[in-house]
């Protein structure tokens, strides 16, 4: 049976490659307006998200410094969980979740409603979860937004079947490259997750998609409509933009000690995963159809749980740079580990529209930084590059992408030297976590985010 299904895959990979040819060569324009409106949508669409939640945020922020966090982060979570839900359940249901489930079950066969109305409320419900208090990221709904301006362009130009299935995941692959400014690791997500796919062609098509959003969202930053721009300049042009820009060195004895941390890492990741699905699972059967309520207990639960914890927990965004700057102490990393293991369970649990990427970055940093803190101590020498490798490590185990978790850790420093450290924990962890189970988690996630369309 499954010979069968892989020849079948391969056929019609085969034939949809020779139509998107055939497409090429008869209907060039709407390939290129398809491309072009791709990427300036997904990358439009990302940075009105990441702003939006940034406002929403600063605004919780603000009041946390009037009022008690007791008072401010359970209200916050509780009425913003019950605004996104009111709006997916009675718009768009198909907006709920990670969002990369979603697009890849559409690109599986699945039947999974594609269009702007569900890119839309994505948009938004995503916006007002992350913004009230959500432990999740930008990046899965910046995907399934993505994924749904390439399909409305594609049935808007009258594309063929098989030029709208590639589109999507160049789409989605768009959404990653805008949100992460790496157009590599969009690229590579859409070909390594999404596709599955090395033909010259699709490749061709993705790339240039990919580096659209990417370098359209750099101006649209510009403009002043993100503000934390910096990746285009109108004096200077485009610049190398950072997040992070850590001393690196890296020795031979560091394979030993890099590839112990993909070990590790790969177990918990698998660890992760398998707590994920299950808090997801659970929450489906306790509440049913009861979509709403689910996602205003989750708020409320999320913040009482963050109002009792220090202040650097109140902003991801700020918990995520004193972990990868090392400007806080083991146990702040240690306590970073549980919450956010627990809490994005939770979260995933209640079906709030955001992704797991961000928070994967973040556990593997704080991972990264307790073991490096602890070989240090027990050897006199860490790698210099052992947070960054976590990030990579935890993203490869758990959405088994090495490739694409390497591209993501690289496009935060810019620094050509730490991708060979990290290349090396994140094959070692995909390789670790592969041994139990061949597939990601949202491979895993498409039974159960999908079922209820």
């Amino acid at each position: 049976m499954q010979k069968i299904i892989k020849e079948n895959i391969q056929k019609t990979s085969t034939n949809s490659s020779r139509s998107i040819k055939k497409l090429l060569k008869q209907r060039s324009f709407v390939v290129v307006i398809s491309i072009l409106f791709t990427g300036l949508g997904a990358s439009i669409t990302s940075i009105f998200f990441k702003t939006g939640i940034y406002f929403i945020n600063n605004w919780r922020l603000e009041l946390l410094d009037q009022f008690p966090s007791i008072a401010v982060l359970p209200a916050f979570g509780a009425v913003g969980g019950a605004m996104a839900g009111l709006l997916i359940k009675n718009i768009a249901p198909a907006a709920k979740g990670s969002g990369v489930s979603q697009i890849m079950g559409f690109l599986r066969h699945k039947k999974v409603p594609m269009n702007l109305k569900v890119g839309l409320v994505k948009l938004v419900s995503g916006i007002i979860a992350i913004g009230c208090g959500f432990p999740l990221g930008p990046e899965g709904p910046s995907v399934q937004m993505g994924g749904s301006v390439a399909w409305q362009m594609a049935r808007w130009l009258k594309a063929p079947l098989a030029f709208r299935r590639v589109l999507v995941a160049a789409g989605g692959g768009a959404g990653i490259a805008a949100v992460f400014s790496s157009p590599l690791g969009g690229f590579i997500y859409a070909i390594e997750e999404l596709l599955n796919s090395a033909r010259p062609v699709v490749l061709l098509l993705v790339v240039i998609t990919t580096f659209i959003a990417d370098s359209s969202a750099d101006i649209i930053q510009a403009l002043g409509l993100d503000p934390k721009a910096g990746g285009f300049d109108f004096n200077l042009g485009f610049l190398i933009q950072k997040e992070y820009d850590p001393s690196v060195f890296f020795l031979p004895i560091d394979f030993i000690y890099l590839v112990l941390l993909g070990v590790i890492i790969g177990l918990f990741a698998e660890l992760y995963s398998k707590y994920v699905l299950a808090m997801q699972d659970l929450g489906k059967r306790w509440y049913k159809n009861k979509f709403i309520l689910k996602m205003s207990i989750c708020g409320l639960l999320l913040g009482s749980i963050y109002s009792f914890l220090p202040s650097s927990f109140h902003n991801l965004d700020e918990l995520q740079k004193i972990i990868a700057e090392k400007n806080t102490s083991i146990e702040i990393a240690l306590l970073a580990v549980f919450i956010l293991f627990i809490t994005t369970g939770l979260a995933a649990a209640s079906g709030a529209p955001g992704g797991l990427f961000y928070p994967m970055l973040t556990l593997g940093a704080a991972i990264g930084l307790i073991m490096g803190s602890w070989v240090e101590i027990a050897t006199g020498h860490a790698p210099s590059t052992y947070i960054f490798a976590g990030m990579g490590a935890f993203v490869a185990g758990c959405s088994r992408t090495p490739i694409t978790a390497m591209f993501l850790a690289f496009a935060l420093t810019k620094n050509l030297l730490i991708m060979k450290p990290v290349l090396i924990s994140c094959i070692t962890s995909f390789l670790v976590a592969r041994a139990f189970n061949e597939k990601s988690i949202y491979e895993r996630q498409i039974q159960i985010e999908l079922e209820e369309l």
